[in-house]
């Protein structure tokens, strides 16, 4: 109880709440050739010393209740030092999903805060690598990446980014190691139905979906995304439209029976109640009795239908995905015994949080919009919802827990 003792002194002795306002304000400012605002710059950071020191002559191990105090709220602190009983370790790795989890139309203008950036910077000033993993394809994250974090940290060789959900990872500064494509080293048989796919899938657009959709830059997975606003009625619609084109497509790739696509809604329809209920809405649902052959259910077996809803229609494959992809940026990253902190929000996410509690490597966090699965698994394993645009608030709570632990 002795550590729970000294954050009840900690934040019931001192003004903790002055010490952090005060450490933002010094870290957060942006550079400013005003003399008065320099002034007043230095007279912050002059009273948070101050500040600090006092923390440091009060506590046995002054430095790191200091430090506690200028990161973290008392919440935040006391989740800390709850995850540190748990698992008695700090986290050597954060697994960043980007849309919706660091950045959030609804609160930030789809930009990432920049005390998110900030704290992320000062993660990778104490040793801990950053996975940016995300379904975006590399170049998208590539470029946000470094105008956010800036080109140095992103090339220091302790930045890996899991792109397309997983098709591959892209490590700066590793030689060979730099980009693993992941793709390649799935069956023959399976690259094959993909590449039947994009082959057709802009080609043999239905009439009702050209001008409506594009299919996204990716190296690998066939996404198809609306040419309207994502979250609206019309992206709504082309993309309802998009799932089953896909699916139909699909089928038509993965044997030559003309029962094709009819098997491809069955199958995916009986595994997914999302495109069972598109399907259902537009009067297209399958004949419950529909019997898959075997030898397409296995091929199915093999390769994923996801429905975003709103957002995309994307044809990817099993054994790619988010959580394959983490593993292999941590092997490039050389962290052999992971205790991650995964951030996402959606179906993809859930695979490496997944992951993470089978393995004992890490925690998961998500935002409170999240889909209904990963809200299940973070409040079921650790509770850390955070509110739509707060992602800094855990990763405030974590950063708390490597001074704890450290």
């Amino acid at each position: 109880m002795e550590r729970y003792d000294l954050l009840y002194r900690l934040y019931g002795n001192f003004d903790a709440d002055a010490v952090r306002d005060a450490q933002d304000f010094v870290d957060l400012l942006p550079p400013l050739d005003s003399a008065v605002a320099l002034t007043h710059w230095q007279e912050v950071n002059d009273e948070l010393t101050e500040r600090k020191d006092r923390i440091r002559r009060a506590f046995p191990d002054g430095d790191r209740y200091a430090e506690l105090a200028a990161h973290a709220t008392r919440d935040q602190a006391f989740t800390a030092l709850d995850l540190f009983t748990k698992y008695g370790r700090s986290v050597n790795a954060l697994v960043l999903d980007v849309d919706e989890t660091l950045r959030s139309a609804g609160r930030t203008d789809n930009e990432i805060p920049r005390e998110v950036l900030h704290l992320l910077t000062e993660f990778h000033e104490t040793g801990v690598p950053i996975v940016i993993c995300t379904g975006q394809t590399l170049e998208n994250v590539k470029g946000f990446a470094i105008q956010g974090l800036g080109n140095e940290l992103v090339h220091s060789g302790d930045v890996s980014i899991v792109y397309e959900a997983g098709t591959g990872v892209f490590t700066p500064g590793h030689g060979s190691d730099t980009k693993r494509l992941l793709y390649e080293t799935l069956d023959e048989s399976v690259q094959s139905v993909f590449e039947s796919v994009r082959s057709r899938v802009i080609r043999d657009l239905p009439d009702g979906l050209r001008g409506c959709v594009h299919l996204q830059g990716n190296e690998f997975n066939v996404t198809l995304k609306p040419n309207f606003e994502t979250g609206s009625d019309d992206a709504e619609a082309v993309i309802d439209d998009s799932l089953v084109y896909l699916l139909d497509l699909l089928g038509e790739a993965v044997t030559d029976d003309p029962d094709g696509p009819t098997w491809t809604r069955a199958y995916y329809a009986d595994i997914d109640p999302e495109i069972e209920g598109v399907l259902a809405a537009r009067g297209e649902e399958p004949d419950p009795e529909t019997t898959v052959p075997d030898d397409v259910a296995t091929t199915l077996d093999r390769v994923t239908i996801a429905y975003y809803h709103a957002d995309a229609a994307e044809l990817s494959a099993v054994d790619l995905n988010k959580a394959a992809g983490v593993e292999a940026a941590l092997d490039v990253l050389g962290v052999d015994d992971p205790f991650v902190l995964m951030m996402g929000d959606s179906k993809s996410d859930l695979d490496v949080m997944e992951w993470a509690a089978d393995e004992d490597s890490g925690i998961a966090a998500a935002p409170d919009h999240s889909s209904p699965g990963v809200l299940e698994h973070v409040r079921r394993t650790d509770d850390l919802v955070f509110d739509r645009g707060d992602a800094a608030s855990v990763l405030r709570a974590v950063y708390a827990l490597n001074l704890l632990v450290d």
